[in-house]
């Protein structure tokens, strides 16, 4: 199974069995390039569902001091788009199961060309897109090469997104749908779960999609609050900056995001149906 198959169905067989999914990003080339592949798969064997792979970019929008940092360190070490995909065809010679999506921005994939950019990502096994700056007017082309891939363009919805720009969102939205959890920046501390559950009941009225919550969740017990009301969660800042903590150890890396990965799963299999 590959692209899209394989995106939906791994979410499709954790809602049926209730078991909530672990979503976990780390950035491409940081600290090291050499380090990416074995994080993913060590990320894998702790639990993770799906792996998102940040692609470094200069001037990012949502991303918090972790985040960009980690980015910046990527692009000192050459990390380009191109390079990320051949990261993700590299794990693919191991893993052909566990889907990867791809989270950066619009202005990496028009450098490189929109319908090359679609068939290189087929290739190297890519299931899903994020791009946090592209809005849903503008996302016919990329969707159509995307699709013909059988790759997946997901879409973020924020606290403050009306229903009619929800609405718009959702109609172009596949995958699943990212929740972005609190306004601001990844890494931030104001997650109220209350909160999430209301939004995140308002937005299964409006799609049978995944709903899948990040920002600002960090570990087992902010994992636990998040997950009892969403389809799954996205942790990001708190697994780049185990990494950052070992860049002078990368070989120390996998172990480390075992261990994360390994709380946080088991903090949402402690959740009740």
């Amino acid at each position: 199974m590959t692209g899209a198959g394989r995106l939906d169905a791994r979410l499709a067989r954790r809602r049926e069995s209730g078991r909530k999914a672990l979503v976990t990003f780390i950035t491409a080339g940081d600290p090291v390039p050499a380090a990416t592949v074995p994080a993913l798969h060590a990320l894998v064997r702790g639990g993770a569902d799906v792996l998102e792979l940040g692609v470094p970019f200069s001037d990012p929008e949502a991303e918090g001091p972790a985040i960009q940092a980690s980015s910046e360190r990527s692009l000192k070490q050459g990390t380009t788009l191109r390079r990320c995909l051949e990261m993700v065809e590299a794990f693919r010679a191991d893993d052909a199961d566990t889907p990867v999506v791809l989270m950066g921005y619009l202005n990496s994939v028009l450098t490189m060309g929109v319908d090359v950019f679609a068939r290189a990502a087929g290739d190297a096994g890519v299931d899903g897109l994020i791009l946090v700056n592209l809005p849903p007017e503008e996302a016919g082309p990329l969707k159509r090469a995307l699709a013909a891939q059988g790759i997946r363009l997901i879409f973020l919805v924020a606290p403050t997104t009306t229903e009619a720009r929800a609405q718009l969102i959702l109609e172009h939205a596949a995958g699943f749908v990212y929740y972005v959890s609190l306004k601001g920046i990844t890494g931030a501390d104001h997650l109220d779960a209350a909160a999430v559950g209301d939004k995140v009941r308002w937005l299964r009225g409006l799609t049978r999609l995944p709903v899948m919550v990040g920002f600002g969740i960090k570990d087992g017990p902010s994992a636990r609050a998040v997950g009892r009301h969403a389809d799954g969660v996205v942790v990001g800042s708190v697994l780049v900056t185990a990494m950052a903590g070992c860049a002078r150890t990368p070989e120390a890396i996998p172990a480390r995001l075992e261990a994360h990965a390994g709380e946080l799963r088991s903090a949402l299999d402690g959740i009740t149906p």
